[in-house]
């Protein structure tokens, strides 16, 4: 701090006394503003950790089946040897890198005899709500150093109460983390008035956040482009940063992947193959080419759609850059045939940009606008991380008693039966014991002439699937785990084996084809 200190030169003793007074009264300044600085990093990293934590204990609903399948599944069978893989681990589609990470955590807590079912399902999402907690911190430091207080403030105030955030952020999902990373990177990304730039440090997390989900590099290649076209010395820029980073992250990501796959395997190469080339995404829905721009982009920003397009006509110019990341990321998503909410989920942020500034801009609606976010965010938050689609969570809690050991000790060993669409509900990782377990499987058609998936060929006939399947009573499962809307066509097969209804747990108020209203447990007696 010496060094930025002006020098003062003396003349006279009653000069010599005014410049010491103005020297005390300066650095006092100065002083004065490093510690409100300082207690201003405080107060917002609290408040971040909090409110984060407070989000992820307030989230009890499953979302998709990607943050389980994708991340907790397999780092319980890598920790613990026993568990499901799905047909993406098979063939080399995902890579080992994501789910490493949890299971490290997983095997701290297996050394320390704390693998308790209730740690492996809570820890790894207090770690991902953590990491977006620092996220949040460096995003609302990077908006102070690129506008005024005011806009800072708002910015930060409408990414913390998006609902979509909330529901999101502290899952284990793929998405999550590679929007916590991309965060981050814009951090240190050359934004125009920036003072945190780092070349280094932001490509890193960029390399990162493609290792997690290749498809960041679509959100990130404008972006990149854009850096590099601002650059003065591009040949540096290439043999320094973009090739050294780029190789480093790429090449240990593969070692991982072809340790734990024991064979040489490119994931982001089979991941191109399988998605884009053989057209594999499209067998789990497609949707029609404007998805995003009629229904997905509005839901994912909510009800700030209004604040954002304000805020691009206020700041076109000045963040023409981010603009153009988010209308390019739609454009590409818009062109694949399988489109969902999350994978536009990396550039809310950027959005929110835009979305503090026209706040800040407002004046005399300002009070009205902040009420409007408040509740209209509010609402969906709460409802869709504790109410819709919690079902196929509480089951597991259910069956996770099955555990006991006096039950699987005895002759007649429980073996539970999920009659539901295949990836319905967690799996180990959300029991925790090696309880004999089926589910529907529904692997994509991989070239097998006259290939129909086990799930469809169940729902086309399930009475007819049932009574193949299970010949012998002393075939049946223990226990059947099915959507109410399932229950009148295998009734009888239900009646004649001797089923009775155990549990029946509420799932979600919007029960659309063969997802029901509630889920029901029956038991063979």
């Amino acid at each position: 701090m010496e060094n930025i200190r002006p020098r003062l030169k003396f003349g006279s003793k009653v000069e010599d006394v005014k410049l010491r007074k103005r020297k005390s009264l300066l650095y006092a300044k100065e002083d004065e503003c490093l510690l409100i600085s300082g207690e201003l990093r405080t107060r917002v990293a609290v408040f971040c950790v909090v409110f984060r934590l407070i989000n992820c204990f307030l989230v009890q609903t499953s979302f998709v089946p990607d943050e389980y399948w994708q991340s907790l599944e397999v780092s319980h069978h890598m920790v613990f040897n026993y568990g499901y893989l799905t047909w993406e681990w098979k063939t080399g589609l995902r890579g080992f890198s994501y789910p490493l990470f949890f299971a490290f955590i997983y095997k701290i807590l297996h050394f320390i005899n704390y693998d308790s079912v209730y740690l492996l399902i809570w820890l790894p999402r207090i770690i991902q709500a953590l990491l977006a907690a620092f996220a949040d911190v460096k995003f609302f430091f990077l908006i102070r150093t690129l506008e005024n207080r005011d806009v800072a403030k708002w910015t930060f105030f409408c990414h913390m109460c998006s609902w979509f955030s909330w529901y999101c952020c502290t899952r284990t999902l793929t998405n999550s983390m590679e929007t916590t990373i991309t965060c981050l990177a814009l951090f240190y990304f050359p934004l125009p008035g920036s003072k945190t730039h780092s070349s280094k440090k932001y490509l890193t997390l960029v390399a990162l956040a493609v290792i997690v989900r290749p498809t960041a590099l679509i959100v990130w290649l404008p972006l990149l482009m854009h850096h590099f076209w601002q650059e003065d010395n591009k040949l540096r820029l290439i043999t320094h940063d973009y090739i050294p980073i780029g190789a480093l992250v790429v090449v240990s990501s593969t070692v991982v992947d072809c340790i734990f796959y024991e064979k040489w395997t490119m994931v982001q190469f089979n991941f191109l193959k399988f998605n884009i080339f053989h057209g594999v995404a499209g067998f789990y829905g497609s949707h029609p080419w404007h998805w995003y721009f009629t229904q997905g982009f509005a839901v994912v920003i909510g009800p700030h759609l209004p604040l954002f397009l304000h805020g691009c006509s206020l700041a076109f110019k000045r963040y023409k850059i981010l603009l153009a990341a988010v209308v390019w990321t739609v454009v590409v998503y818009s062109l694949l045939p399988h489109k969902e909410f999350r994978f536009i989920y990396p550039v809310l942020p950027f959005c929110m940009i835009f979305c503090g500034i026209s706040m800040a801009n407002l004046k005399a609606w300002r009070r009205a606008a902040v009420f409007g976010l408040l509740l209209t965010n509010l609402f969906p938050a709460l409802y869709t991380g504790l109410i819709h689609q919690r079902g196929t969570l509480d089951v597991m809690s259910r069956l996770q008693t099955l555990c006991d050991v006096s039950n699987i000790s005895t002759r007649t060993q429980p073996d539970v039966l999920f009659l539901m669409p295949c990836h319905s509900t967690p799996y180990y990782s959300h029991i925790h014991c090696p309880l004999k377990m089926r589910f529907l499987e529904c692997p994509p058609d991989l070239g097998e002439e006259g290939y129909v998936d086990e799930a469809k060929r169940f729902y086309d006939d399930p009475f007819h699937w049932l009574r193949i399947s299970f010949p012998y009573k002393s075939s049946l499962p223990t226990h059947l785990v099915l959507f109410d809307v399932l229950e009148k066509e295998i009734s009888a097969f239900m009646r004649v084996n001797n089923f009775k209804k155990k549990a029946e747990i509420f799932h979600t108020h919007f029960p659309e084809g063969r997802v029901g209203r509630s889920i029901f447990i029956y038991e063979r007696h």
